[in-house]
Protein backbone atom coordinates (compact mmCIF):
# COMPACT_ATOMS: atom_id res chain seq x y z
CA UNK A 1 0.00 0.00 0.00
CA UNK A 2 1.36 3.41 -1.00
CA UNK A 3 0.78 6.33 1.33
CA UNK A 4 0.49 9.67 -0.51
CA UNK A 5 2.61 12.57 0.72
CA UNK A 6 0.89 15.01 3.03
CA UNK A 7 -0.90 17.94 1.47
CA UNK A 8 1.20 21.09 1.64
CA UNK A 9 -0.18 23.98 3.59
CA UNK A 10 -0.94 27.03 1.48
CA UNK A 11 1.86 29.50 1.15
CA UNK A 12 1.40 31.83 4.10
CA UNK A 13 3.82 34.49 2.97
CA UNK A 14 1.00 36.34 1.22
CA UNK A 15 -0.81 36.63 4.56
CA UNK A 16 2.13 38.06 6.48
CA UNK A 17 2.35 41.76 7.23
CA UNK A 18 5.12 42.80 4.91
CA UNK A 19 5.52 46.48 5.81
CA UNK A 20 5.21 47.69 9.40
CA UNK A 21 5.07 51.29 10.63
CA UNK A 22 6.99 52.01 13.82
CA UNK A 23 7.16 55.42 15.46
CA UNK A 24 9.59 56.99 17.90
CA UNK A 25 8.96 60.28 19.68
CA UNK A 26 11.34 62.35 21.74
CA UNK A 27 10.90 65.80 23.21
CA UNK A 28 12.77 67.28 20.24
CA UNK A 29 11.94 65.07 17.25
CA UNK A 30 9.32 62.89 15.59
CA UNK A 31 10.60 59.79 13.76
CA UNK A 32 8.65 57.21 11.78
CA UNK A 33 9.91 54.12 9.97
CA UNK A 34 8.35 51.65 7.59
CA UNK A 35 10.19 48.35 7.91
CA UNK A 36 10.07 45.58 5.30
CA UNK A 37 9.64 42.61 7.63
CA UNK A 38 10.89 39.70 5.46
CA UNK A 39 14.28 41.37 5.07
CA UNK A 40 14.16 43.47 8.28
CA UNK A 41 15.36 46.55 6.41
CA UNK A 42 14.08 50.08 6.80
CA UNK A 43 12.21 50.97 3.64
CA UNK A 44 11.27 54.57 4.50
CA UNK A 45 12.21 56.79 7.40
CA UNK A 46 10.95 60.38 7.48
CA UNK A 47 12.01 62.41 10.47
CA UNK A 48 11.62 65.94 11.72
CA UNK A 49 15.44 66.06 11.71
CA UNK A 50 15.58 66.07 7.90
CA UNK A 51 16.86 69.34 6.54
CA UNK A 52 14.18 69.53 3.83
CA UNK A 53 11.36 69.08 6.35
CA UNK A 54 12.76 71.37 9.05
CA UNK A 55 12.26 74.43 6.86
CA UNK A 56 8.49 73.84 6.64
CA UNK A 57 7.97 73.16 10.36
CA UNK A 58 7.68 75.69 13.13
CA UNK A 59 8.84 73.21 15.76
CA UNK A 60 10.08 69.70 15.26
CA UNK A 61 8.92 67.88 18.39
CA UNK A 62 5.30 68.69 19.10
CA UNK A 63 1.96 67.48 17.80
CA UNK A 64 2.12 70.02 14.94
CA UNK A 65 5.13 68.22 13.42
CA UNK A 66 3.51 64.76 13.52
CA UNK A 67 0.93 65.35 10.72
CA UNK A 68 3.65 66.58 8.37
CA UNK A 69 5.71 63.47 9.06
CA UNK A 70 2.64 61.29 8.44
CA UNK A 71 1.88 63.04 5.16
CA UNK A 72 5.46 62.74 3.90
CA UNK A 73 5.60 59.08 4.93
CA UNK A 74 2.33 58.29 3.17
CA UNK A 75 3.44 59.95 -0.05
CA UNK A 76 6.81 58.16 -0.05
CA UNK A 77 5.18 54.77 0.52
CA UNK A 78 2.58 55.32 -2.22
CA UNK A 79 5.31 56.30 -4.69
CA UNK A 80 6.77 52.79 -4.29
CA UNK A 81 3.34 51.21 -5.02
CA UNK A 82 2.79 49.81 -1.53
CA UNK A 83 -0.97 49.93 -0.94
CA UNK A 84 -1.12 48.92 2.74
CA UNK A 85 0.99 48.83 5.88
CA UNK A 86 0.43 47.63 9.40
CA UNK A 87 1.10 49.64 12.55
CA UNK A 88 3.18 48.40 15.47
CA UNK A 89 2.66 50.41 18.64
CA UNK A 90 4.94 49.98 21.59
CA UNK A 91 3.44 49.19 24.95
CA UNK A 92 3.47 52.78 26.18
CA UNK A 93 2.10 54.23 22.93
CA UNK A 94 -1.62 54.87 22.78
CA UNK A 95 -3.72 56.06 19.85
CA UNK A 96 -3.58 59.63 21.10
CA UNK A 97 -1.66 62.84 20.42
CA UNK A 98 1.36 62.45 18.14
CA UNK A 99 0.61 58.78 17.36
CA UNK A 100 -2.94 59.65 16.29
CA UNK A 101 -1.71 62.56 14.17
CA UNK A 102 0.82 60.43 12.25
CA UNK A 103 -1.62 57.56 11.65
CA UNK A 104 -4.51 59.83 10.64
CA UNK A 105 -2.44 61.63 8.02
CA UNK A 106 -1.03 58.36 6.67
CA UNK A 107 -4.64 57.25 6.15
CA UNK A 108 -5.61 60.66 4.69
CA UNK A 109 -2.95 60.34 1.99
CA UNK A 110 -4.53 57.08 0.82
CA UNK A 111 -2.69 54.22 2.51
CA UNK A 112 -4.65 51.38 4.04
CA UNK A 113 -3.85 49.95 7.42
CA UNK A 114 -3.88 46.21 8.03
Amino acid sequence: MVIPPPVKAPNITKYLKRHVLKMNFTNKYVNAQVIHMPTAKVAFSPSSQERALRASMESSGDVAAAPKIGKVLGKRVLLKNIPAISVHLQREQRYHGKVKAVIDFVIAVGLKLL
